[in-house]
């Protein structure tokens, strides 16, 4: 089966083979191009874009990671404008993660699409089963946030420091613990003032 083929049907959430070597070779290369990204930190912006835009299947302007970033593949993340992962971010990219503009990951966020079987056997044959996992516009992550597969949030979200997400989250709402549950809504009461100062 071609890599195009075997991302076509990780993509779909049928059970795929974890282990065939397309996918050993692919995340070997990932890890080699991460490391080329991870590297460049400090050099010209215009250059750290490019490298990070040979990892990822598209990311928008802006967009950036601090060192560590890694990723199970790369070419299934897709990245909006002033997107910011801060550092030792993981995505494990079975099936597309998409993320709208202006989302923010605080440190040692983890997105995990995919989920190696139940039954032992089977796992050990390397089976697995990946879902997609979309973030809206303007989604603040906070640090050490687990979010698994089949995750939909909603744009203006929060999720609070430390939370396993497992289920949607709707727009402009805070949610947290594990697994997260809502808080409250965010509500105009949420503003405090600011101003920009530059």
């Amino acid at each position: 089966m071609t890599l195009d083929a075997l991302f076509a049907r990780m993509a779909s959430g049928a059970m795929y083979d974890d282990l065939s070597p397309e996918l050993i070779e692919a995340r070997a290369a990932a890890v080699r191009a991460s490391d080329d990204y991870n590297a460049s930190y400090g050099r010209p912006p215009a250059e750290r874009e490019a490298l990070l835009h040979a990892l990822v299947g598209s990311a928008g302007e802006g967009a950036s990671f601090e060192p560590t970033f890694r990723c199970e593949f790369g070419r299934n993340i897709h990245l909006g404008d002033r997107f910011y992962g801060n550092f030792d971010c993981v995505m494990l990219d079975g099936a597309p993660i998409t993320t709208g503009d202006d989302v923010l990951l605080g440190p040692k966020v983890g997105l995990y699409t995919a989920d190696h079987a139940l039954d032992p056997v089977e796992r050990r044959e390397g089976a697995c089963r990946a879902r997609t996992i979309t973030l809206g516009d303007s989604v603040w992550v906070g640090g050490g946030v687990t979010i698994l597969g089949g995750v939909t949030i909603g744009d203006g979200a929060v999720i609070a420091a430390g939370s396993i997400v497992t289920k949607d989250v709707p727009a402009r709402t805070i949610v947290a613990g594990t697994p997260a549950r809502i808080l409250r809504r965010i509500t105009d009461a949420d503003r405090s003032g600011y101003r920009p100062t530059h």
